[in-house]
């Protein structure tokens, strides 16, 4: 396959061609930067691992060349800084057994711009996969590249035929926690089953961890507080949960804000918040 960056990278763990791998993938994570995919879709990459009837994807757009640095990586400029987190990205890919893994290596200032490139490459991913999960950044999301990436590929999901669209598109945690959604629409990702694996993905990016944020620690705390303070008066159905979005609609119907779509979340957390008070006698 050809992207439009000749430095783009495709790597196939297990060999073979990637249109091939392409092709067996059922789940499929589309990331902004290396080590956003294990922190979003560990649910996907656990089920998916070893399984002979489910294949797991993972595409990361931006280069990551401005992630900060500190310790062994301070001295890296930003073009070692991009080889190493690539290197990270192949391990990862490797130790969960990816199908394939795709880095295009696109700057950030080209994702937020809705650069032709962008779009070219994500229609050729959209065209070899035929994916029945999607997993993506969630819009609400506070960080820049984060929410283009997620723009750009409702984009990309609509340009495909209805009858090629996945059956589910869900928006993740990274950088804003989903806990605020209203429990009937927060979707459960369960990464109970496997947390050494869970947690030797996240450990695979030490440019990140040792490079000043301490992604480990916050990753797995977060998805154990998600599964304990779920539900006050039962007990925990699960260990270890990252909460997403359900975004299928917006893959689904041209018109459909992506802003109205998530303020109109926002709005039904206010609604809960003032129905609650109301209850209680809140002045």
């Amino acid at each position: 396959m050809k992207f439009s960056r000749p430095d783009a990278d495709v790597f196939v763990p297990s060999g073979g061609k990637p249109e091939a791998a392409f092709g067996r993938v059922t789940h499929l994570c589309i990331a902004a930067h290396a080590d956003d995919i294990e922190i979003m879709a560990a649910d996907a990459i656990l089920a998916c691992r070893g399984s002979q009837e489910l294949a797991f994807g993972g595409v990361v757009v931006a280069d990551g060349a401005g992630s900060p640095r500190t310790g062994p990586f301070a001295s890296l400029d930003n073009a070692g800084m991009v080889a190493v987190r690539r290197e990270e990205q192949r391990s990862a890919a490797s130790l969960g057994k990816y199908a394939v893994q795709v880095q295009l290596g696109h700057p950030s200032a080209a994702v937020k711009a809705g650069d032709h490139a962008v779009a070219t490459d994500l229609d050729s991913i959209l065209a070899a996969a035929r994916p029945r999960v999607v997993y993506l950044h969630n819009p609400a999301d506070k960080h820049d590249t984060h929410a283009a990436v997620m723009a750009r590929c409702i984009e990309a999901l609509r340009r495909l035929p209805s009858n090629h669209r996945p059956g589910r598109v869900l928006g993740c945690e990274v950088w804003r926690g989903l806990d605020w959604l209203d429990d009937a629409e927060k979707v459960a990702l369960d990464s109970s089953g496997d947390p050494k694996l869970a947690a030797d993905l996240i450990a695979v990016f030490r440019s990140q961890i040792e490079g000043g944020k301490r992604y480990d620690l916050g990753t797995l705390g977060r998805r154990a507080a998600n599964a304990t303070f779920h539900q006050p008066r039962v007990g925990d159905a699960a260990t270890s949960v990252t909460w997403a979005m359900d975004l299928t609609p917006l893959a689904r119907d041209q018109n459909l804000s992506i802003a109205e779509f998530t303020l109109a979340q926002v709005d039904r957390l206010k609604a809960d918040i003032a129905a609650r008070l109301g209850r209680v006698g809140g002045i």
